[in-house]
């Protein structure tokens, strides 16, 4: 009978060994403002976001990389990433009351780089 030690040993021997065969494809995604939404709406929430703590809003500030085009659905695009990509581990969802989809598409345009988090 082998030892619990060795048995251990084993399994971890095997897990590194073996290659896992994955049919699933990993995919990245983006949370961007719903364009169906008034900018109202979506301004509330882009307030409510960059104030949360969880967003980065510098970079939609005037004269950072980020702020043109001075829109409020690509700025509140810009905060709803931020917010969702550092809080998601944490169970945050892409909602904003209805105001926010995922994407697989990224939304950077020229030095405006959307934060991604796996």
């Amino acid at each position: 009978m082998a030892s619990p030690l060795l048995s251990i040993m084993l399994c971890l021997f095997l897990s590194l060994t073996i290659p896992v065969k994955s049919d699933e494809k990993f995919v990245k995604q983006w949370c961007t403002a719903d364009e169906k939404f008034p900018d109202e709406d979506l301004q509330k929430n882009l307030d409510w976001a960059c104030s949360s703590g969880a967003a980065n809003c510098k970079a939609i500030q005037e004269n950072q990389p980020c702020y043109f085009p001075n829109t409020v659905k690509d700025h509140a695009s810009y905060a709803f990433n931020s917010y969702w990509q550092n809080s998601k581990k944490q169970g945050a969802t892409c909602d904003f009351h209805g105001a926010a989809v995922l994407t697989e598409k990224d939304p950077s345009h020229a030095s405006c780089i959307f934060e991604y988090v796996p």
